[in-house]
């Protein structure tokens, strides 16, 4: 249907909802507290919010989570801390949840025993993934690694915090959230990713070079709709501007028609995104994608066909195994922050917010502003055409004690069958780790569209050479009992 026939979105029937927050005295558990990026910036929003509390850090890396405390307390410290929190760290999970009114769930497993294998063993065998994280075969492994430590958080959430409000930054954002349901469905949890707000920023920036308005992300609201990192938009407002006639003039014009060589990339960040990939997928299907190229193609993943320069003629760089190892040393990485050199003076501090939303959901839960943002929740209605309880990335709106997601529509045809695919692989994935069965899992890794690529005997031997790699991280599956590992030559 063509954009003007189409509704504008309503608010879907059913919401996440609990108790508002007291800003005045917030307990928050974040499961992952020696996190390297997450806790950092969460520790300066909070100094620069309206909330005052205590925030309980757990991690299996106990001076990791220590370190974090530390800083967070350093933080507090400062004349430009506007609120009041306290920090520490723990090494029980219990302890850390017991009442907690929020929980922030950021994990992550050591990339050098891990995320390498995501990258490397694909391309082996002619995988050329661009970052390996959400889909694929490293993003499937990542999920098969997570899920089962997420259903014993769910767990322990469902003994020790029932009603609190659980916000889950870890990928794949849409396998993790949904196990956190599958596993105790009563759970007022939500998926939070930035790659929409990124999104948001870039028409922003398009707003202001193209029609003279001097326009932030505040000002944007679109229709987004899909599964995270495969979101999409039919609907862009700036300031109550319709942008969609600028951006059909850019995806057909000089700005959505570039090309690249390897040369050109040579000294760009990975995260560099010119949105090539996203134009071209508008041509083709007449919505657009709304996350970064770099994801994108790990979903419609004919763009990775041809190795390294097919995939860097759209201006996508991959993100290689030596930058993703360098990800767990703060000293040697672009992304993770050293709080080390903060405390120790070998690096100047100046607090600052991080531009995420957290915040702002927060303070909409407690009675403030309402406030309008993308979540990952089950889907319940807010998008035609996908699975019941699939976890669906759209708009809600967040209140006083409830987060209600926006009715988005459906899709084109071909649009709706690419999204279907992922989520049929997501649901088999998180059906299987009820019980661990590994053979199911290998059913879901055979629907995945870069897997099919391969005869299925090349198919199973990845399967099992990436398990032989991640065993001692498998340890909830059923290796011993797989007919597919017995078959194979790799393991």
């Amino acid at each position: 249907m063509d954009r003007a026939s189409r509704a504008r979105p309503a608010a879907a029937s059913r919401a996440t909802s609990g108790d508002a927050l007291d800003g005045d005295d917030v307990t928050i558990a974040y499961v992952g507290g020696g996190s390297r990026q997450w806790v950092p910036n969460l520790v300066q929003d909070l100094a620069l919010s309206a909330f005052d509390g205590d925030v309980r850090l757990y991690d299996v890396n106990a001076d990791a989570a220590q370190r974090n405390a530390q800083f967070g307390n350093w933080v507090q410290d400062r004349e430009d801390a506007t609120a009041e929190w306290t920090y520490t760290a723990t090494s029980d999970l219990a302890v850390a949840l017991d009442g907690a009114d929020v929980v922030l769930l950021s994990t992550q497993y050591d990339p050098t025993e891990t995320f390498v294998h995501d990258l490397d063993i694909p391309e082996s065998y002619g995988i050329y993934g661009a970052v390996a994280a959400t889909i694929g075969p490293g993003g499937i492994f990542r999920a098969m690694r997570t899920i089962p430590v997420y259903r014993r958080f769910a767990a322990a959430i469902r003994e020790h915090c029932p009603d609190a409000w659980v916000f889950n930054f870890t990928n794949p954002v849409h396998f993790v959230t949904r196990a956190l349901y599958d596993e105790y469905p009563d759970i007022n949890a939500v998926g939070m990713c930035h790659e929409v707000l990124h999104a948001r920023d870039r028409l922003a920036a398009f707003a202001d070079e193209h029609l003279g308005m001097d326009a932030d992300r505040a000002d944007v609201s679109v229709n987004v709709k899909g599964i995270n990192h495969f979101t999409w938009i039919d609907e862009a407002y700036v300031d109550g501007v319709d942008l969609w006639p600028l951006l059909d003039d850019l995806a057909h014009g000089e700005e959505g028609n570039r090309t690249f060589e390897p040369a050109d990339l040579e000294d760009e960040s990975p995260f560099a995104d010119p949105w090539q990939v996203s134009w071209e997928l508008y041509r083709n299907f007449g919505v657009l994608p709304f996350a970064g190229d770099r994801h994108v193609v790990e979903y419609a993943t004919w763009f990775l066909q041809g190795g390294r320069e097919a995939l860097n003629r759209w201006g996508v760089k991959r993100t290689g195994s030596d930058f993703r190892a360098k990800h767990w040393t703060p000293a040697e990485s672009e992304q993770t922050t050293d709080v080390e050199a903060w405390l120790t003076g070998e690096r100047e501090f100046e607090l600052e917010a991080s531009g995420e939303v957290l915040l702002d959901v927060l303070g909409a839960l407690a009675g403030g502003e309402e406030f309008v943002t993308n979540v990952n929740l089950p889907n319940r209605g807010q998008v035609e055409g996908l699975e019941s309880g699939s976890v669906v990335e759209t708009n809600a709106l967040v209140a006083a004690g409830e987060i209600r997601p926006l009715a988005a529509g459906g899709f084109p045809r071909p649009v709706r069958s690419l999204l279907a695919t992922h989520v049929d692989t997501i649901e088999t994935v998180v059906d299987a780790a009820r019980d661990g069965d590994l053979d199911r899992a290998f059913r879901a890794f055979l629907l995945d569209p870069q897997v099919r690529t391969l005869q299925t005997e090349d198919a199973r031997e990845l399967f099992a050479e990436l398990v032989a790699a991640q065993a001692e991280y498998l340890d909830d599956w059923d290796l011993e009992g797989s007919d597919v590992l017995a078959a194979a030559d790799a393991y």
